[in-house]
């Protein structure tokens, strides 16, 4: 019974001692193997120095020996928005609140380089910001706020090179004035308001006068027009009549004349309220000879 005991032990000890050995093996593959999500990146050590950084996947690692000291998200990320005041180049004190996106590319150099990351940003970002804001005037805060942000983006991004991060977006979210500085821009603002519609207005009323010059020159020009074509029809009637009476002479006058009193004998009797026409006695002996003269021109 005891061998039986004895034997019993023998093998319940050496299996057991085979089943730890198996936990080990398990174990120690189980400690060197590393699985990294996309959004992240390890940092390996040994024996407290730095072994290697892995990436996103399936990665092996020496148990026991290699440990990972850091997981290092690389995903963007967004500083809190901070305000930092600067004076412009025309002596304005202002305040202005900026964001930083960025990224860790190298998380090696962000975990040995530097301890707080977002502090050390922040505070770059703040001396950049006095440095560019007092180049430039106040109006220009304003109206570059694109070039004064690129600018921030490229200083920033060569400062922190050496961190590991990659500066992806800047942002100029506000620039505050203190109240006195505000109600000084908000009057000179009412009065160049005030300025620009006085000059539209006499602007408006300067064009009104050139129009009004402008017509008044057209109606001349059309009235001399008209005289001047109405002197050319004249001139010609009177050519006209000048060269008949030269042709014809004194009968191409007289027929010109009984034409006129004729003309206006028909004006009289088309009068209203007219019963009696006024012949003159030597009218018709005038329309006789001019006819005669009409006739014998014919005849020729």
């Amino acid at each position: 019974m005891n061998d039986w005991q004895r034997l019993l032990g023998d093998l319940v000890g050496s299996n057991l001692v085979l089943v730890l050995v198996a936990l080990l093996i398990v174990v120690t593959i189980l400690a060197g193997v590393r699985i990294v999500s996309q959004s992240e990146k390890f940092v390996v050590e040994r024996f407290g120095r730095l072994r290697s950084v892995l990436g996103p996947g399936f990665n092996l690692i020496v148990p026991y020996l290699d440990r990972v000291a850091h997981k290092v998200s690389i995903l963007e990320r967004q500083l809190p928005p901070s305000s930092q005041d600067a004076i412009t180049a025309d002596n304005v004190l202002v305040t202005v609140e900026t964001s930083v996106f960025y990224r860790i590319i190298e998380p090696e150099k962000t975990v040995y380089r530097i301890r707080d990351v977002d502090g050390a940003i922040t505070t770059t970002v703040a001396g950049i910001v006095r440095s560019e804001i007092g180049k430039i005037e106040l109006d220009q805060v304003q109206s570059n706020r694109a070039i004064l942000i690129e600018a921030i983006r490229t200083q920033l991004a060569d400062q922190v090179d050496d961190w590991g991060i990659e500066v992806t977006r800047t942002e100029i979210l506000d620039v505050n004035l203190d109240e006195a500085t505000r109600a000084a821009m908000l009057q000179q603002l009412n009065s160049e308001r005030a300025r620009r519609a006085q000059v539209t207005e006499a602007e408006g009323q300067r064009r009104a006068v050139e129009l009004r010059a402008d017509a008044e020159l057209y109606a001349a020009q059309k009235r001399a027009e008209a005289r001047r074509i109405e002197a050319d029809a004249e001139a010609y009637a009177t050519e006209a009549v000048a060269a008949a009476i030269a042709k014809n002479g004194l009968e191409a006058a007289q027929y010109q004349v009984a034409l006129k009193q004729v003309e206006a004998l028909t004006a009289l009797g088309n009068g209203t309220g007219k019963q009696t026409i006024v012949v003159p006695a030597d009218a018709l002996s005038a329309f006789a000879n001019a006819f005669g003269m009409f006739r014998g021109g014919r005849d020729a």
